[in-house]
């Protein structure tokens, strides 16, 4: 499962996406994910229950969040969706909000989780403006180059 390839076999990127809350937020990319066949509805709401139970623990840096639950509610292939938003919202995390970047994912199973899901993100990390340069994409072919550079 790689970001990229994901990305264009679901279709699942939205740029400069409208959310009035964090949950419309992370509507966005689920409902790509849904309409893709890689997830059931029941994921969407086991992300906003583990908000509830947990706090926002998927904001990963300041203005990134990177939702996902457990693969036994409503994973049906790995996936990932990008979400850009045109007007951040918030989570309600202490130093990680605003939020104008997700990046959606959902795991079969624990490696693939840790092992790719991560892992891509964290690739992401390691370029120093990938982040701003994905806020900064208005196609989905800005998206492809900027990602095709980071490996």
């Amino acid at each position: 499962m790689k970001l990229r390839d994901s990305l264009v076999q679901h279709n699942s990127i939205v740029l400069q996406g409208h959310a009035n809350t964090w949950q419309e937020a992370v509507a966005l990319g689920t409902q790509r994910l849904e309409t893709a066949g890689v997830v059931t509805p029941a994921y969407y709401d086991a992300i906003l229950a583990n908000v509830a139970e947990l706090g926002p623990y998927f904001l990963l840096a300041p203005g990134l969040a990177m939702p996902h639950a457990r693969p036994e509610y409503g994973v049906l292939q790995n996936g990932f969706a990008l979400v850009t938003l045109k007007e951040p919202v918030r989570f309600g995390h202490a130093d990680n909000d605003p939020v104008d970047l997700l990046i959606t994912l959902a795991a079969v199973d624990a490696r693939a989780h840790n092992e790719v899901g991560l892992m891509q993100v964290i690739t992401l990390f390691d370029q120093a403006d990938s982040f701003e340069q994905l806020r900064a994409c208005r196609t989905v072919d800005d998206v492809l180059r900027v990602l095709d550079q980071t490996h």
